[in-house]
């Protein structure tokens, strides 16, 4: 028997209207849990992971973490579907990723490219600041996901790096609101196609309402880092992001861990904050799409092997149960990182959660299922033609060139840049076996006509494991390392390319290199090329780079380009054409 939901000609709320009542509580509940899984963690008998949250917990939403050639990601996801397919009334599962284009390795944040196509990272393309380049970008990250089966983007990041030293700005388009909401918009353009929704990726904008100014610029993933504050009154300057990707047609928003401080918002994290879901977020912006929180709200749980408090900040009193009432009653839909869906069943049936609520969030989160073809011939993806198309040589290509073009010439002394010639190099943090195509290598700086030194922003480095991965705290470098560095510098004259994960304090550095470029997720090669003169640097800063940390410290996290006399004021970039 075919059922009203089953026919792809009906219209969406018809069909979720139809399937809503066929599903028991227990399926209902399933769907408001959006859990980690990984790599490995194929249904049954390939493993027992995802066949107990499929059968026994009745979920459906999955984000994938690890990297996996092509073919092993798209049977992963078949293998899920065909288990979704035979249990029930069918309903098939939705996979999600965080970014994984480019360069970052953090398993809390994004992934390396891998099997993907490689371009740098969100920063780099604020660097170059083309609209068409990020709707190309999007669009090629939108070919490569369907063709494993991701129909969900835990992307773009709309937060702005206003508190220089928060670890995640590696992931923003920058310190500016303007700039953020146009390309953020150009993202979610490419990612939705200009076809049909079911060859769209659905992004997941985050994190709602901003999480840029973090007090102390910590992040609110561990406890000390929990408290947002705006000092300097900038609360809506970091919703105009938001603002402009609702008016997109933005269907999921992610809010943040954090907790407003000293606003007029309750002081409980995003995802338990009326007046930011419910008040800011629905009434007074008009979105009604899916509201999924972050990741692990709800219950302390193991990362990477260590014991993690639950990011219930603001409300650590309450237990599970009560923190999953406040966040349902909050406006929220979904709840990332966890598999609890028996609390929800529990509530039903106690009679402390009205059914009717669970179906208003079970509602949206069907129906973009349903606008994205999953219930029809969108289930399934060909292993085959994705191991042909991700990181398609032309994809590649793109990828590298707009690493090239990120790249931001900050200082260059007496037109050191472009190195003519083949100069004898001596470079550290590049590769020897990528220098013979452009220079001689030299074995030490006194042998050497030029160097190459390549940096990363510094910080401070912190015990836990996954701790480890969030590079926080001080920009500046520590002052043996340091010196090292500038020893080098006065041996012989230096281009340094400098990694801006973060804004770095380089005062000393910029003032004693040949050149100073700053990279956002560049290869050896594409950087050669640039410093060679066979391609030019097009980047523009896409945040102040302040002079000193008494500068960074003294600041407001909620403003931006605050320093009167920054290093290298927002928008620098110096240029040179390519020979």
């Amino acid at each position: 028997m075919t059922h009203p939901y089953q026919d792809p000609g009906r219209d969406t709320a018809d069909r979720v209207a139809d399937l809503l009542p066929r599903m028991t509580l227990e399926d209902k509940a399933g769907l408001l849990f959006h859990q980690v899984i990984g790599i490995g963690d194929r249904p049954a008998p390939a493993g027992r992971t995802g066949e107990h949250m499929l059968s026994q917990s009745r979920m459906t939403h999955f984000n994938l973490l690890g990297s996996g050639s092509a073919r092993e990601i798209a049977m992963l996801h078949n293998d899920l579907q065909q288990r979704a397919e035979e249990s029930g009334l069918g309903v098939p599962v939705t996979l999600s990723t965080d970014p994984r284009h480019s360069f970052t390795d953090n398993p809390g944040t994004a992934m390396l490219a891998g099997a993907f196509s490689q371009w740098p990272e969100t920063l780099g393309l604020a660097a170059i600041g083309d609209a068409e380049l990020v709707r190309r970008y999007a669009g090629t990250v939108r070919r490569e996901y369907l063709a494993v089966g991701f129909r969900v983007a835990l992307h773009p990041q709309l937060d702005l790096a206003t508190e220089p030293r928060w670890a995640r700005i590696s992931g923003t388009f920058g310190e500016d609101a303007d700039l953020t909401a146009k390309l953020g918009v150009a993202y979610l353009e490419g990612l939705r196609g200009t076809g049909d929704a079911k060859d769209s990726v659905s992004a997941m904008v985050k994190h709602f309402p901003g999480g840029g100014p973090q007090a102390g610029g910590e992040d609110p993933h561990f406890p000390y880092g929990k408290e947002q504050i705006y000092p300097g009154g900038f609360f809506d300057y970091h919703l105009r992001p938001f603002r402009a990707a609702i008016a997109a047609g933005a269907t999921q928003i992610m809010p943040y861990y954090g907790k407003p401080v000293g606003t007029s918002y309750e002081e409980v994290a995003f995802g338990f904050n009326k007046g930011i879901i419910t008040v800011l977020l629905r009434e007074e912006l008009g979105f009604d799409g899916i509201v999924c929180t972050d990741w692990g709200l709800l219950t302390d749980q193991l990362v990477m092997g260590e014991p993690h408090q639950a990011r219930a900040w603001g409300v650590e009193e309450l237990d599970p149960a009560q923190r999953l009432l406040l966040a349902l009653d909050a406006g929220v839909d979904q709840f990332g990182g966890e598999s609890c869906a028996e609390l929800v069943v529990e509530l039903v049936r106690a009679g402390r959660l009205p059914e009717a609520r669970v179906d208003e969030s079970a509602a949206r989160l069907l129906a973009e299922k349903f606008r994205l073809g999953l219930f029809d011939d969108r289930r399934y993806v060909d292993p085959d033609a994705a191991e042909e198309l991700v990181g398609r040589a032309d994809f590649r290509a793109d990828g590298r060139d707009a690493q090239r073009r990120s790249l931001t010439l900050l200082h260059n002394r007496d037109g050191m840049l472009p190195v003519r010639g083949r100069p004898r190099l001596y470079v550290e943090g590049v590769a020897a076996e990528a220098v013979a195509e452009y220079a001689e290598l030299a074995a030490t700086p006194h042998e050497a006509d030029l160097a190459v030194l390549r940096l990363s922003t510094p910080y401070e480095p912190r015990p836990g494991l996954f701790e480890s991965f969030f590079h926080a705290g001080r920009l500046d470098f520590a002052p043996e390392r340091l010196e090292e560095i500038l020893t080098l510098l006065d041996a012989v004259p230096t281009v340094v390319v400098i990694h801006l994960e973060r804004p770095a304090v380089i005062p000393e550095i910029a003032g004693r290199c040949a050149a100073l470029v700053a990279s956002y997720g560049t290869g050896d090669r594409a950087l050669l090329d640039v410093l060679f003169g066979r391609s030019a640097p097009e980047g523009a800063l896409p945040f102040q780079l302040p002079r000193s940390m008494s500068e960074v410290e003294g600041g407001r996290p909620d403003v931006p380009r605050e320093s009167p006399d920054p290093l290298f004021p927002f928008g620098h970039g110096l240029r040179y054409p390519a020979s």
